[in-house]
This record gives structure tokens, sequence and C-alpha cells, in this order.
């Protein structure tokens, strides 16, 4: 679970684009690790060089000299629609009769296969079976038509679901959110040119200034001579959907999404947290790194309360990064082995303390009870589990790679039953209303559908309900429940 695409492009005045997308697309490992790629236009054609792998070895020097061009599109990818492939990785490239295309997408659409099957009849042929290819194909059936801004705004018209978008036509780079704004994307301004990012830490990688957030149902096209760049609100949505998990745990704590600094929402969560399930330990700690901001902020509110007692914040866990998802695990002792591999308790931390664990989320609780016992081992005396976000009940359709709902934990569990399957002295989640006030957003402008089962978009089977208003479901649960 959890991870994203990330998308840049690029518009300079007179120097190659593809080391800056190279150095952006690093700054967005992070939400993809599969695949990436970057397509440059040199003003006559177009050069792409897209490959399985981290961007550390996607790219050989030789191959950024190859691209040419000051103006260029780049991605990393993470798979969720259309499934582990090379033919999904992407920029996705096509030419046609009115020049090239290159199109980065981070999100899902949720009518893909609908509208690909029109495309098909009328003798648009696939090569992959993503949905960004779809995007690529009817936009470019629209450019024949139209200029360019209506030609974006006919494919808006008729794709539904999550989409940010780094496109290139010919030498001119442009960048479009959903209507919803469901997924990040932000605009810079370099020394010599522009940048669009999928969030603003690739922008200060390029030593840019964040200028703001592209706003959902916006066209953002970048002039080609690297000067400037002109807006088109062309969708003004009733309300926003934006994923609230870009907060809680995919975007990087560095960066800015929506005028907020994620390090201080996760900050804000952790007080949050502490606020609503304190519990007075001896020792606060993170699960690294995603629990680190949390834990930092659930123990400063500790510490500020009047009425607790007091509370450590230290490490207790420490990581192997060197241990990735590729790590060989065909036995169920090899993969509990695997979180022996990933993680250590360091024993002055823990032994004879009552301990207060912090994370992001609990999704199929196989780590949660591994990581409770690894604590129980090195001599805790209670082990209390708080999490910085609300049970996840519910798939994801817009692009996370998200556990079925047979496998996520809490879609037909309690949190006295989750706490009693991980072994937790007591668990506790945050709740719904502190996310969206520690985001300071109504709930109608969130996406909550992996946490209410209410989706802001019309999927089959699935029920919509954009005032989010389902009764409230119980968030704690300790030992004497």
């Amino acid at each position: 679970m959890h991870e994203k695409c990330g998308v840049v492009g690029v518009s300079l005045e007179d120097r190659d684009a593809a080391r800056p997308l190279y150095y952006s697309l690093y700054a967005l490992q992070h939400r993809g690790q599969e695949s990436a790629g970057i397509v440059t236009h040199d003003g006559f054609q177009q050069h792409s060089h897209v490959e399985m792998g981290l961007v550390g070895d996607a790219f050989q020097q030789g191959d950024l000299e190859d691209l040419n061009g000051s103006h260029g599109i780049g991605h990393v990818r993470y798979p969720t629609a259309g499934g582990v492939n090379a033919s999904c990785a992407q920029p996705f490239s096509v030419s046609f009769k009115s020049g090239s295309l290159g199109l980065s997408h981070n999100g899902n659409l949720v009518n893909a296969d609908e509208v690909g099957d029109q495309l098909a009849e009328l003798g648009h042929a696939f090569t992959s079976d993503g949905d960004t290819e779809v995007i690529a194909h009817d936009l470019a059936r629209n450019l024949l038509e139209e200029d360019l801004v209506r030609a974006v705004k006919r494919t808006m018209s008729r794709i539904h679901g999550s989409y940010s978008l780094t496109i290139m036509h010919d030498d001119t780079v442009l960048g479009v959110r959903d209507p919803e704004g469901n997924r990040p994307l932000c605009i810079g301004e370099l020394e010599d040119g522009y940048v669009l990012a999928s969030e603003s830490a690739a922008i200060d990688t390029l030593d840019g200034e964040l200028i703001r957030d592209v706003r959902p149902g916006e066209l953002v096209v970048l002039h080609a001579d690297g000067t400037g760049y002109d807006t088109y609100q062309l969708v003004q949505p009733e309300n926003t959907a934006h994923c609230f998990f870009e907060h809680v745990y995919f975007a990087r704590p560095d960066s800015v999404i929506d005028d907020e600094l994620v390090y201080e929402v996760r900050r804000d969560l952790g007080r949050a947290l502490w606020d609503e399930s304190g519990i007075d330990s001896d020792v606060v700690m993170p699960v690294p790194d995603s629990g680190r901001a949390f834990a930092s902020g659930y123990a400063e509110a500790a510490n500020e309360d009047d009425d607790a007692d007091g509370v450590e914040f230290a490490e207790g866990l420490m990581k192997n990064r060197y241990v990735g998802r590729t790590f060989i695990m065909p036995t169920q002792d090899e993969r509990e082995r695997a979180v022996r591999l990933k993680l250590n308790p360091i024993k002055s931390t823990v032994e004879d303390k009552t301990v207060t664990l912090i994370d992001d989320s609990i999704v199929r609780g196989t780590t949660s009870n591994q990581l409770v016992q690894l604590l129980y081992d090195a001599g805790a005396e209670e082990v209390h589990v708080r999490i910085g976000a609300p049970p996840i009940v519910a798939p994801c359709y817009m692009g996370i790679d998200m556990a079925s709902r047979e496998e996520l934990i809490a879609a037909d569990q309690s949190v006295a039953d989750i706490r009693d399957e991980i072994g937790a002295d007591s668990l506790a989640y945050l709740s719904i209303d502190a996310v969206a006030g520690a985001l300071s957003k109504s709930k109608a402008d969130l996406c909550l559908g992996c946490v209410t089962g209410e989706y802001p978009y019309d999927i089959d089977g699935e029920a919509k309900d954009r005032e989010v208003d389902r009764p409230a479901i119980g968030t704690t649960a300790s030992a004497d429940d």
C-alpha cells in the first residue's frame, strides 16, 4: 500500500531539460519505484527514455545526453491500474498528424475502460491496459480538431477520476489537475524557467521557488521560451476531493501541499492523537520513518498537558534501509523474519518501560503484530499503539495500491478485535474529524473513501456521498475493554 506516481514538467529558456528532470525524479522517487522515464522536445522532434527500475538504475550518463531540448516531462511509477509491466511505464508517447504528445499521469480513472472501448471502436490501437494511454489517445484525437486549451477541456469532460498530469505537445509543456484536486500538483519558478511537479520538494531540489498549487480543474501552460505561463480554469468544482493520505503518508515531510507543510500537518495530527486518546507511558517512539512526525507532535502535546506525567520521545526501532519490497520471502516464517531484518529494537529505550508506539496506519495488521511482539521481546512492560489516521475500512479506486476489503484488517473488525490481533495493551486511531481539523478542510472537500467506504466519484458497487455523515465508529480500545 501507500505508493503513488510522481510527475514533473519543465520549460527552460536555453538549457537542456533532461538533467533538471532527472534531479526532480530523484526528489519524487518515494512516489514510485517500478519505472522512471523522461521525454524531451528540442523544437524539432521528441526524445524519450523510459526504463524499469529506480531513477538511478533507469538512466546512465549517455541517456541524459541523448535527451535534447529545453522542454520535457518525467515520471516515476508505482503499479496500480495496468499492473507491473514495461508497457505501462511512463511518460507515454504518441505521434499523430498534428505533432507529438507525451503524457505523465498520477492517479486513476474510474471510467478508463468505457472511454478506451469507445476509442477502440473508432480505430485507436492500444499497446497497454493502463489508463494513461486512454488519456493520451483521447487528447490526441481532440487535438486534430481543436486548439490545445479546447482539446484539454474536451478530454477533461470525458475522463472521470483522479489525475494530475504533465503533458508535452511538441515543445509546449502543460499541467492539468482533475476537477476534484485528488492528487497534488504545483508550479514553481526557476532562475531560467518554470516547473510543474507532484510535490514542492522537487522544486526545492532545483533551487526554485514554489509559486502555488495548480488549482483543481485548472490547466497551466508553460511558455515555450521559459519566460512565463498561462492558466485556464477549465472546470469549476463544487467540492474538492483532496486525498488526506497524501498528508498522512505519501508526500515527503518537506513538501508543501495546499499551503500546508506536510511535516507540520503530521505533527498536528500527532497532537490531536494525544488530545483524543493520549495515555501516560514512559516513552513514545515512532515506527520509522512514517511515524516520526506524528510521534514528535504526540510527545510535545503530552509534555504540555498539565494533567499528564510527561513522556520521553525516543527512537526505539532502528531501520535497515537496504531491505526493499523485492526481498524474497517464500514462507511465512521468512516473512516474519523480514520484520527483524527491517527493524530492530533499541533495548535501552524499551526494557522495563511502558511504551507508546506510533505509526501512520494499520493495513493488514501482520507488521503491527510483529512490531508489538518485538517490543515485548526486548523487555517492554506495556505496549500501547496509536495510529495517526482513522481505520482503513475500504479500498482506494483513485490509484493507490491499497489492499482489497478481504485483506484490510479494519474492514470487518472492531478496534478491540484489532487490538487483540496485534497483541497491544491498547490501540487507538485518530478520528476523521481530527484529520479534517488538522488539514483545515471540510470533510466534504476531502477524499475519505478508504476510511468511510463512501467515495467522491461514481464507482460501480460503491456508495457515493459528498457530505460524509456516517455514524462515528469507535477509535480506541484497551485491554480492559
